[in-house]
């Protein structure tokens, strides 16, 4: 069950709002795999390491669709099964992930798999941001598109 209200806030603080939708890690990881690791499906984000329960990351899902952060889209050839992506409001948290990138590199040096992602965000920060946008939009070319929609 989703307890957010995205029709009125439970406080007037905008900290605690945006705690409401992302007040644990699994819906950032949920968005890092979107923007990083050009995930769309529920059984890939499953395969993430992290190892996210099926349950938890059904809700999860279900309130970043509600604050609308990604859409769905189902899959043509099979329609039980669901493509999820980043709505223009989810693309948003692009630099509130390379902030939380960039203070893991000072305080959280020792993570080796880190590395390639905090030698981009220091060397060249725009042209990995350009990437990360640029293989979104081919996605969303190929699955948004009218004529991929309406594909048979």
């Amino acid at each position: 069950m989703i307890r957010m209200s995205m029709t009125k806030p439970r406080s007037e603080c905008v900290i605690c709002n945006v705690l409401e939708i992302f007040g644990d890690k699994w819906s950032f990881l949920v968005i890092r795999d979107l923007f990083l690791f050009n995930k769309h499906e529920f059984k890939e984000f499953l395969a993430s390491p992290e190892a996210i329960a099926t349950n938890v990351l059904a809700d999860r899902l279900k309130r970043l669709l509600a604050a609308g952060v990604i859409a769905e889209l189902p899959c043509r050839e099979n329609r039980s099964r669901k493509f999820y992506f980043l709505t223009d409001k989810g693309k948003d948290l692009f630099p509130i992930l390379a902030e939380m990138a960039k203070w893991g590199e000072r305080h959280l040096p020792d993570l080796p798999a880190m590395q390639g992602l905090y030698s981009r965000l220091r060397s060249e920060p725009q042209v990995l941001r350009q990437e990360i946008f640029d293989r979104i939009r081919d996605w969303e070319t190929e699955h948004l598109s009218p004529r991929a929609l309406s594909d048979p």
